[in-house]
């Protein structure tokens, strides 16, 4: 079944972002004086253009975004008629996307509270939320194996997301 919704995670921290022409750019000389003085510069060359991507999130002292909170969100949009149809708060920022399941389910990770949380599709409820070991930076997947749906996600990296690396599975009912 096509739903004709789009879920969309949105962030609501602002942030710096400047392009840097990338011809003769040192990017480890950039990424070490960024940390010496704790400017908090994120680069990143961007592949497939001339340019290195220089970010940096704008925070009050004490390291809290100069933004109100929500600082993330999904958002469910109509297809159909653009009518933005739901939002639900994330309270953090967040990295991956989100899956829609047939059976109508939203799952999404990715936030900075390292957790993984299903919504219902229709009302943008939150149904359900289970810890990770670490930030999960990539969108679930879901599969079948002897006959039961799997969902897993990957969790791990390094920073504000948490540290570590692991494949979690959960089994849907």
């Amino acid at each position: 079944e096509q739903s004709g919704i789009a879920v969309v995670p949105v962030n609501r921290v602002a942030a710096m972002v400047q392009l840097i022409p990338a011809k003769g750019f040192d990017m480890v000389a950039a990424r070490q004086e960024s940390n010496r003085l704790g400017q908090g510069y994120e680069y990143t060359r961007m592949e497939g253009t001339p340019y290195v991507m220089r970010r940096r999130l704008l925070l009050w002292p004490g390291g809290v975004p100069c933004t109100p909170p929500p600082f993330g969100a999904l958002v469910a949009v109509s297809l159909r008629t653009g009518e933005r149809l739901w939002e639900a708060p994330l309270d953090t920022p967040n990295l991956g996307g989100p899956i829609i399941t047939a059976g109508r389910l939203v799952f999404m990770a990715g936030t900075l509270d390292r957790a993984i949380r299903a919504f219902d599709l229709d009302s943008g409820k939150e149904l359900w939320k289970a810890p990770l070991p670490a930030g999960g930076r990539a969108t679930p997947m879901t599969y079948q194996a002897g006959g039961r749906q799997l969902l897993v996600i990957a969790a791990g990296g390094g920073n504000e997301f948490g540290t570590g690396d692991a494949i979690v599975a959960f089994a849907l009912r």
